[in-house]
């Protein structure tokens, strides 16, 4: 797993976008898409009595108003890129088209999402302010990767006291991983971790797991589109998913539970590869969603590790977290590493059978 922040860094992090946040709902009708001599692309709003307002258009809310207007990604890229002036005819034609109400998202003065009216905003300092005093309370506990990415928000956590061995001298440890996306790009969600000392690698196991997502309330047609919601409706709204995560987190280092968890894992170790490792590897990979570039060093750590398994092979998948392009990518093999743990007998076949 990729480090990331340290808890200080993160709080300042999630302190310093808290005060530069701002969301707005807004109809498509009173919308428009410009662009400057310098190329920068902008949504300008205006709706009712309130003057034009001018947000530059970040990556995330590009791709969301194209998904949203049916443009094609690859026709969308191409435009912002070559020419911008035909990007923001195509985008004006559409928004007016049919006027809908969309929840605008910006931070800093940018727009950073595009979303439904009824999207649940749930924020990370909200999520960082239940959980971390939970994971405090824990003895021993370590952060051993936490993160705030254009998307997502991250927090990886272990318990030293709960830990087992998957076979002699390849011990790990229990844990909790928990993410947030304020703009869109996932649910609140936490999951057991496991946390492997040999490589410190760690998997995210999906059959335990909780998520929700944002989906709240429609504004009212009375409500003024432009509205900003008060924050002791939002908390509000938000109590019961919160309450859910406290206790999620709770949960996630039960040693019970845990105990069964390693006990699959070892029950993995006696599962050979019987067939071509590179064969194994290309159909594992397939499984996970590795791009073909990603395959060589899943096959490259499978080398490394010794372990013709499928706990070596789970290893070899999880092992790519350290080296992948970003974090958000690291946590994606993370979560793999975790849904192989889970892998009907009848897939783990075909992948060691592989030929």
């Amino acid at each position: 797993m990729k480090t990331g922040l340290s808890l200080t860094e993160l709080a300042r992090k999630i302190e310093g976008n808290r005060d530069l946040k701002s969301d707005m709902v807004a109809s498509t009708a009173g919308m428009k898409v410009s662009t400057d001599p310098d190329g920068v692309v902008s949504l300008q709003i205006k709706d009712g009595t309130l003057a034009t307002s001018s947000f530059p258009i970040l990556p995330t809310a590009h791709d969301q108003i194209g998904a949203r207007l049916a443009i094609p990604g690859r026709y969308y890229d191409r435009m912002l890129k070559d020419e911008p002036d035909l990007l923001a005819a195509n985008v004006n034609t559409w928004l007016r088209r049919n006027p809908e109400r969309r929840m605008l998202r910006t931070l800093g003065g940018n727009l950073r999402a595009f979303l439904s009216d009824r999207y649940q905003r749930i924020e990370n300092e909200e999520i960082a302010e239940v959980v971390l005093p939970i994971l405090a309370d824990i003895p021993d506990v370590r952060i051993v990767s936490s993160e705030i990415t254009d998307r997502r928000m991250f927090i990886s956590a272990v318990s030293p006291r709960v830990a087992g061995e998957v076979k002699k001298g390849d011990v790990v440890q229990a844990g909790v991983t928990i993410s947030n996306s304020e703009i869109g790009h996932g649910a609140v969600v936490v999951q057991p971790l496991v946390y492997r000392l040999v490589c410190l690698n760690g998997m995210a196991l999906p059959d335990s797991k909780f998520a929700a997502r944002h989906v709240g309330r429609q504004l009212d047609e009375r409500e003024n589109l432009n509205a900003i919601f008060a924050d002791d409706t939002r908390k509000a709204d938000d109590r019961a998913v919160l309450l859910k995560v406290r206790d999620m987190v709770k949960a996630a280092v039960d040693e019970v539970r845990f105990g069964e968890t390693v006990g699959r894992m070892a029950n993995l170790t006696e599962a050979k590869v019987k067939g071509d490792p590179v064969k194994a590897v290309e159909v594992l990979a397939k499984k996970v969603g590795a791009a073909e570039f990603e395959r060589g060093g899943i096959l490259k750590s499978l080398i490394e590790g010794g372990d013709l398994s499928a706990w070596g092979l789970l290893n070899a998948v999880t092992h790519q977290a350290h080296g992948a392009a970003s974090y958000d990518r690291s946590m994606d093999f993370v979560a793999a590493g975790g849904a192989l743990l889970t892998l009907p007998k009848s897939d783990w076949r075909e992948i060691l059978e592989a030929a």
